[in-house]
């Protein structure tokens, strides 16, 4: 027997409260690594102080539901400015542009959490309200605004892990709870040929219950045949082309790229130290040999893939032959996933928070594509040597976040595509595209190689 409407919008708002209620657990949980004393460190110069977040996160969703569809009077109306956007540096002028202004002073850690549970109680009544708004905003059709402010929420949660692991190890409260670290040997990689045909990026508005506006529209192209290698590069085989040089050799680097590494006087991947003639590896919590971890994907910037790829003789892959090798197989068909039509679980990669740190490449077989190549989602993000550019009938239709994506199609950011273990399952759809600078060194990003 079908449930009444009025029922079944109670129910799916009971669910909806459900799920904000546990993004924001994880919020806390993350927050909580820091600690109270720590809220005004910035330990990445392009980023804002963590006390910047712990506001931002519920600024974005009131402006988006509340004081934005709703058109509610504001608890704070200075708090939903101040914490309103974050940075957009330039890695490569120095240059930032702020919005807002920074404050001289930040807010108390007291006021702003104040201001957060204002908010999220005003959250929760709005999951009744928007079903009675009158609202023509495509936003506020199916929830899809909702859907919005989960996935912000997911992205920040991963922004401030890696932010967060730019600190020194005592810095940081350890959650009592992690799984253990996973050692052990790579699988060895080898060479798979991915056969020229068709490769579907984005998707139908109609198709998703959300997308954001660069995941719109849909384009399908062609591909030319291509080699990829069957698994990411690992911090071995990373460590031979520093062992060999390669930062120091030019002729490895693009012109910008190897501006970039003088400029930055870069010699190792940002998460490696140098110890007294020993290498480290910073891990979120511990310091780890790096002979320890070597089975792990590097992870590294686009630049320092780009110059090790040059290296072996070698690229990086384009979006389109992600979307080819991901989501393709020999029969031709297109899949939702590389593993075919089953949702995300941890049997298919390392994302979602099923380990706290990367795993020895190879370890989850079951999420292979229908070619054969592994962990194109999940254990990093996978870099991608394409510009971050709006798809053929892109439109920026979120009325309360325009310039979301438009404001980085510059030349300047590059797609990224996949996972990596603090990626909430969530964002885990083919069509989704997160994007970085070319020299911005933090994400939790891996690469591979191909060549033509």
């Amino acid at each position: 027997m079908a449930l009444p409407l009025m029922s079944r919008g109670r129910r799916a708002a009971e669910e909806l409260r459900e799920r904000l209620i546990d993004a924001w657990a994880r919020s806390d949980k993350i927050f909580a690594i820091v600690g109270s004393g720590q809220t005004l460190h910035q330990p990445i110069v392009w980023r804002h102080p963590f006390i910047f977040y712990i506001g931002h996160l519920p600024a974005f969703s009131w402006n988006q539901i509340c004081g934005g569809i709703l058109q509610w009077s504001s608890v704070n109306a200075y708090y939903d400015d101040l914490f309103c956007r974050g940075i957009d540096p330039d890695v490569d002028t120095g240059e930032c542009h702020w919005h807002p202004e920074v404050p001289e002073d930040w807010p108390s850690l007291g006021d702003t959490l104040e201001y957060r549970d204002k908010v999220r109680r005003a959250l929760l009544e709005s999951t009744i309200a928007l079903g009675y708004s009158r609202s023509n905003d495509l936003l506020a059709q199916g929830g899809r605004v909702f859907e919005l402010i989960l996935e912000h929420e997911f992205m920040h949660q991963e922004t401030l892990l890696y932010m967060m692991q730019q600190m020194a190890p005592g810095d940081k409260i350890r959650p009592h709870d992690l799984p253990r670290y996973s050692f052990g040997r790579a699988t060895r990689a080898e060479s798979i040929r991915i056969p020229a045909g068709k490769a579907r990026l984005g998707a139908h508005f109609e198709d998703l219950s959300f997308g954001w506006d660069n995941e719109f529209s849909e384009v399908t192209v062609d591909v030319e045949s291509f080699a990829m290698d069957s698994l990411p590069v690992t911090n071995g085989a990373f460590f031979e082309f520093l062992y060999a040089g390669g930062y120091d050799e030019p002729r490895y680097w693009r012109p910008e790229d190897w501006r970039w590494r003088q400029l930055e006087r870069k010699q190792s991947p940002t998460c490696w130290l140098e110890q007294e003639g020993s290498w480290w590896y910073k891990a979120m919590f511990d310091l780890l040999p790096l002979e320890q971890v070597a089975s792990w994907p590097v992870s590294v910037s686009l630049a320092e893939a780009r110059a090790y790829a040059a290296w072996r003789g070698k690229r990086l892959p384009t979006e389109s032959e992600y979307h080819r090798a991901a989501f393709y197989g020999p029969e031709g068909v297109e899949s939702i996933y590389p593993w075919g039509e089953a949702g995300p679980t941890p049997r298919h990669g390392n994302f979602d928070f099923t380990a706290w740190s990367p795993q020895p490449v190879g370890s989850h077989p079951a999420g292979a594509s229908r070619w054969g190549v592994q962990e194109l989602v999940g254990n990093g993000w996978e870099l991608i040597d394409t510009p971050f550019a709006p798809l053929p009938g892109f439109t920026p239709y979120m009325t309360t976040y325009p310039d979301y994506s438009k404001d980085f199609f510059d030349g300047k950011h590059f797609v990224v595509k996949g996972a990596s273990w603090a990626t909430d399952a969530g964002l885990v759809r083919s069509s989704f595209r997160n994007w970085y600078q070319a020299h911005y060194p933090y994400v939790f990003a891996k690469f591979r190689c191909v060549t033509d």
